[in-house]
């Protein structure tokens, strides 16, 4: 495989291995703990479903044509926002959290949105939008509706962004850039990418973890806002070692190792923080299982809500309570 992809065949691969690595756009608000949303591989594809965090009430909520990924959640509990695609077209929509009332936001000719998120108000969605023609790719916002869309920053200067976050106060956007490389033990090959910082209006970009760290297209706010989690060596850059989760400081200081898995085998990948802040949901790789956990930030009092088996949890995000 080339070591030099173009933005549209990042792009695509983004999307279409979304269930492998999870990735999403994704910042969790204060609030009472709810359901558990997350992407799955079903006979139709990638669809979305919900679960209790006790582990109970397991559902499947989309039934879509193509691909439902990367699910954020309201910060009232009473709607997600995801993505719908395949190799052809990524758009985003909104429904209930049982899936009801799904309405497909609208769009112009010739772009893929993908990686949705909303604001801390709930008002305004933020995503990435990509435009084939131009290789343009770029962080946008919308109101909730889908009107009043425009740019929020790029180009960036390698050409690829994703994974905008807003704050729990409304002030910083949080965001993957990529390097221009593709690396990584073969044949897993994956574009490099680190974390970043903005005004929430795009502007005094800040790099607060190095394209080196390998990180997933995937970090979320505590509700707090005192710490940022990722995945890092998510795509085994170094191939020995695992996955883990780590925290950091907003500015990218005081980074902590949340889980400690060493053996190139088994691997955590972050899904989000839960709105009263005191757990992470992630997903656990183990012996060629997976299974959906939750633990303390700390990484203390790990527990299963879905037992390791054949069925991968993707792209997590943890609801309010609505």
């Amino acid at each position: 495989m080339s070591t030099r992809w173009s933005k549209v065949a990042i792009f695509l691969a983004v999307m279409l291995v979304a269930v492998a690595v999870p990735t999403s756009a994704q910042a969790t608000f204060p609030g009472r703990n709810g359901l558990i949303a997350f992407t799955a591989g079903t006979d139709a594809g990638s669809q979305l479903f919900t679960v209790r965090p006790d582990g109970t009430g397991l559902r499947q909520i989309t039934h879509v044509d193509g691909d439902a990924v990367n699910v954020d959640w309201a910060p009232d509990g009473g709607r997600i926002v995801f993505s719908i695609g395949g190799e052809d077209s990524v758009r985003i929509a909104v429904a209930r959290p049982d899936g009801t009332r799904l309405r497909v936001l609208p769009q112009p000719a010739g772009v893929f949105d993908d990686q949705p998120s909303f604001s801390p108000d709930g008002r305004t969605i933020y995503f990435e939008r990509f435009t084939a023609a131009t290789n343009d790719d770029a962080i946008w916002r919308m109101s909730s509706d889908g009107s009043h869309q425009r740019r929020v920053l790029g180009p960036f200067p390698n050409g690829f962004v994703t994974d905008p976050n807003v704050s729990p106060d409304g002030k910083t956007l949080s965001f993957q850039g990529f390097d221009g490389s593709v690396t990584g033990p073969p044949p897993n090959l994956e574009p490099a990418q680190g974390l970043f910082t903005a005004d929430v209006d795009g502007r005094h970009i800040r790099q607060i973890r190095p394209y080196t760290a390998d990180e997933t297209i995937k970090a979320d706010w505590a509700p707090s806002g005192r710490r940022i989690a990722a995945t890092e060596n998510a795509n085994h850059f170094h191939p020995e070692d695992s996955a883990n989760i780590v925290t950091m400081r907003p500015d990218g200081s005081a980074v902590r190792e949340v889980t400690h898995f060493h053996d190139g085998q088994t691997n955590a990948y972050l899904g989000s923080y839960s709105p009263d802040g005191q757990w992470i949901v992630f997903r656990l790789e183990i012996g060629g299982l997976f299974g959906l956990y939750r633990m303390h930030p700390d990484g203390s009092h790990r527990k299963a809500i879905l037992k390791p088996s054949a069925f991968r949890p993707s792209l997590i995000d943890w609801g309010p309570s609505h």
